[in-house]
């Protein structure tokens, strides 16, 4: 009997087998089935749309019933074989079933449409626009080359506005006129308009973007496009753009790499879209271009060991020098009096000399809303979440109380609800900052770039366009405003308050305050004269700071990388954090605990104690967390499969029943 293996967008296995009526092919159509196509099988009581991942004959087992195939799409692959593998390498890394990497790269409007694909032919020995490269930056490439002779994989390790993206543009044109497509991964769907833009006006009807907020359609085009042509075609788009079934890759360039939105967090599959980005790569024999200022710990590492080339730029183009970064004590301005609201008196002056001066001010607070608690003067008890176990953040301008996890909301009390107090507001958001800044700078025109001033269509675009036009003097904003931005005139740039991004139970906490500092900071004094960067903190001691007066990211990398391998964390090992969730407190104990002494049979004290979370509640669901930790000397694959064993062990439990457990490979 002539046998199918079928993925479906599902999480339950990996593939489903299905026969056909005569050999080779389908009763309804008689065409040949081959492997990629897509074909419609049944599923329970309805049909579904598979891939067909592999072919095979055999006999089926005496009391085993198997279906038969409904129907052929495709008489051609509609998934390459090279997209088939990429599933299975992220299935078997990431360590979830194919199904659900099926269904993260085929949108469903993708998979059930035929839409006609956009014909994008650029002509023979196609020329560009192309700037001038300073001699810093062709020594830069001309390295990257020689680099590329030996290894697969090079770091850009450029200095904000150094013109790494000048550098991306010269290899781009190499790689189109060589015939071979390009992939350009930015971290943010936001980013891409602008970027966009830029390449546009160099590569024309070349550009193709990609990211999931596309409408149904334009995903649908960009699909069929990419699959029907071996032509040479820039794709610009964020993590979802690594699906894209590439025929004739021969360059991938992942900017701003250290970015922890490559992450994806949840739901499965868990991947991290530079590893996959390269991986895809490999594949197809392409080159990968890594770049940023601020280079990932586990990025930079790789250059040290030989695993990666190395090329840096250290110095700003056209003689441009980094900003000056100041720091602000606010214990001392506290105790001085010297503040009005959250903003310390120098602050203040600088801010008004610089718009005095004409010129442009970005204010950086990394959390949205009014404050992040607003609490009871009397009780000390905040509103918290029904759902989850966290404050509500107060949205003073909507009048609500939200969670940021479960989107639980409640109108602003005017008194506590439990005693009657007065309600104080705790805490930073970019909306208090907003209200203060107009009481401050009443002449000056605000804009707020935050997840709730971009939800309309347009939104971030316009607020973008807006500054750019000097529409707008000051810019408040979170990590949107922090990377992959370019404005002529901001000269100046503040950061409110920096110590919540340090003081997190994170080893990446430190890597990623500076990280996060050092890109916003290059927003400042990008054309003309040097930029001024103030950030306000209660530790200015902190060594961080201390290395972001100086700009000094090896520094940084030497103390992260010391301190790393002495307590044994990534890049020396191998973390999985394996997190259990259950609406039942005493099932989710079983669970953990069982999956905690069946770990630690095996792995020993390679595995933590049972982890009650910070936040140990969210939407409804009791959290508890297991780390794992394997050295790079032992054999991961395997590793892995034991995990996957005691997970299910403990699943097929009658006392565990409901528990969902979720690994998450390099988290």
């Amino acid at each position: 009997m002539s046998l199918i293996d079928v993925i479906l967008p599902l999480a339950i296995r990996d593939v489903y087998t299905y026969s056909l009526a005569v050999s080779g092919e389908c009763p309804e159509r008689g065409a040949r089935v081959v492997v990629g196509a897509r074909v419609v099988v049944p599923l329970g009581t309805k049909e579904a749309i598979g891939i067909v991942a592999g072919m095979h004959e055999g006999a089926i087992e005496e009391g085993i019933s198997v279906r038969e195939v409904i129907r052929v799409i495709d008489e051609q692959p509609f998934v390459t074989p090279d997209q088939i593998w990429l599933w299975r390498w992220i299935s078997g890394y990431y360590m979830c079933k194919i199904g659900q990497v099926m269904d993260a790269a085929l949108h469903k409007h993708v998979l059930q449409g035929s839409v006609p694909p956009k014909t994008r032919l650029l002509p023979e020995n196609p020329t560009f626009a192309l700037s001038t490269l300073s001699a810093t930056q062709q020594h830069a490439l001309e390295q990257i080359r020689e680099w590329w002779k030996s290894k697969d994989v090079c770091l850009l390790h450029g200095v904000t506005s150094s013109g790494k993206t000048e550098v991306y543009t010269h290899l781009i044109a190499k790689a189109l006129q060589s015939g071979k497509q390009v992939l350009y991964l930015v971290p943010e769907i936001a980013l891409t308009t602008q970027l966009t833009d830029r390449l546009e006006r160099v590569f024309g009807e070349a550009v193709l973007v990609y990211h999931s907020r596309l409408t149904n359609k334009a995903r649908a085009v960009a699909y069929h496009t990419m699959r029907s042509t071996v032509q040479p075609l820039l794709v610009v788009g964020a993590r979802s753009a690594v699906f894209l079934p590439y025929q004739n890759l021969g360059l991938v360039i992942v900017d701003e790499e250290h970015e922890p939105n490559y992450k994806q967090s949840d739901p499965a599959p868990r991947y991290h879209a530079r590893s996959v980005a390269i991986m895809l790569a490999i594949r197809q024999h392409a080159k990968v271009l890594l770049g940023t200022a601020t280079p990932s710990i586990e990025t930079y590492h790789n250059t040290q060991i030989g695993k990666y080339g190395l090329v840096s730029l250290t110095e700003r183009f056209a003689g441009l020098q980094l900003p000056q970064i100041d720091l602000i004590d606010l214990k001392y301005q506290y105790h001085r009096k010297e503040m009005y609201g959250h903003f310390a008196d120098p602050l203040v002056d600088h801010i008004r000399y610089t718009l005095e001066q004409g010129k442009q001010v970005i204010l950086f607070q990394n959390r949205r809303g009014y404050a992040p608690v607003l609490q009871c003067t009397k009780c000390a008890k905040p509103p918290r979440c029904l759902n989850c176990d966290v404050p509500l953040t107060l949205h003073q301008r909507m009048r609500l109380l939200s969670c940021h996890y479960c989107g639980y909301s409640i109108s602003q009390p005017a008194s506590c609800p439990q005693c009657g107090g007065e309600m104080k507001a705790l805490g930073l958001g970019t909306e208090r900052i907003e209200e203060e800044v107009a009481k401050l700078f009443p002449e000056a025109r605000v804009a707020r770039m935050d997840l709730d001033s971009v939800k309309g269509k347009g939104a971030y675009q316009h607020i973008i366009d807006s500054f750019a036009a000097h529409e707008v003097d000051i810019l408040i904003g979170t990590q949107m405003v922090s990377k992959g931005l370019h404005f002529d005139d901001v000269a100046l740039v503040a950061v409110l308050n920096a110590d919540g991004m340090l003081h997190q139970a994170d080893y990446r906490a430190t890597e990623r305050a500076f990280c996060m500092l050092e890109q916003v900071a290059g927003r400042a004094g990008r054309k003309g004269q040097q930029g001024r960067v103030l950030i306000q903190t209660f530790d200015p001691t902190h060594p961080v700071f201390v290395q972001l007066q100086s700009h000094d990211y090896l520094a940084l990398y030497s103390e992260q990388v010391a301190e790393r391998k002495q307590f044994a964390f990534p890049p020396f090992r191998h973390f999985i954090i394996i997190t259990l969730r259950h609406s039942r407190m005493d099932r989710l104990d079983v669970a953990s605990r069982v999956l905690h002494q069946q770990l630690s049979q095996v792995f020993g004290t390679r595995v933590s104690a049972v982890i009650k979370p910070a936040i140990s509640r969210v939407k409804n669901q009791f959290v508890r967390v297991i780390r794992l930790s394997i050295e790079k000397t032992a054999n991961i694959t395997q590793a892995k499969q034991i995990l996957a064993q005691q997970i299910e062990y403990v699943l097929s439990l009658p006392d565990t029943k409901g528990t969902i457990i979720t690994p998450d490979v390099d988290p």
